[in-house]
């Protein structure tokens, strides 16, 4: 365990399970606009020339990618708390992940897509509304 990044075994075989994606609050809000007749593309790059900038719930046709950060991986100003194992790292990991969401935020824009973000803790029902209403102004605004 020399080379690795984690603390311990137990820390490195914790952080490895994580999943990137279908995640507890991302199916929450899939099942909510599935339930409310939706249909989406989950894990998908919006932009063809960009395979690594995937999006965890993507309606191209209205040109919407979703975003659902978890607390700890983004610094959610409400509940992220620094690690006091191994500090240094994680705070530089948290810190490059928020830099890479702006730029991914900062490429989809200047394609001419819209961009929400929600925190994992957020209500599930209440952010798959408000995602149902800004694809529906899209998908009105483009005919």
């Amino acid at each position: 365990m020399a080379d690795s990044w984690a603390s311990s075994q137990a820390t490195r075989a914790s952080m490895r399970s994580n999943r990137r994606r279908d995640t507890r609050p991302e199916l929450l809000v899939r099942k909510s606009l599935h339930s409310m007749g939706y249909g989406y593309r989950v894990d998908f790059a919006p932009l063809a020339d960009q395979r690594r900038l995937k999006a965890d719930i993507v309606f191209p046709g209205a040109r919407v990618a979703v975003f659902i950060d978890g607390c700890f991986w983004h610094g959610c100003p409400k509940h992220y708390r620094p690690s006091r194992t191994n500090a240094e790292f994680w705070r530089s990991k948290v810190e490059g992940n928020k830099v890479r969401d702006a730029r991914s935020d900062d490429t989809l824009r200047a394609a001419r897509w819209t961009v929400l973000r929600f925190w994992e803790h957020d209500d599930p029902d209440g952010v798959a509304r408000y995602i149902a209403r800004t694809v529906d102004d899209h998908r009105l605004y483009r005919r």
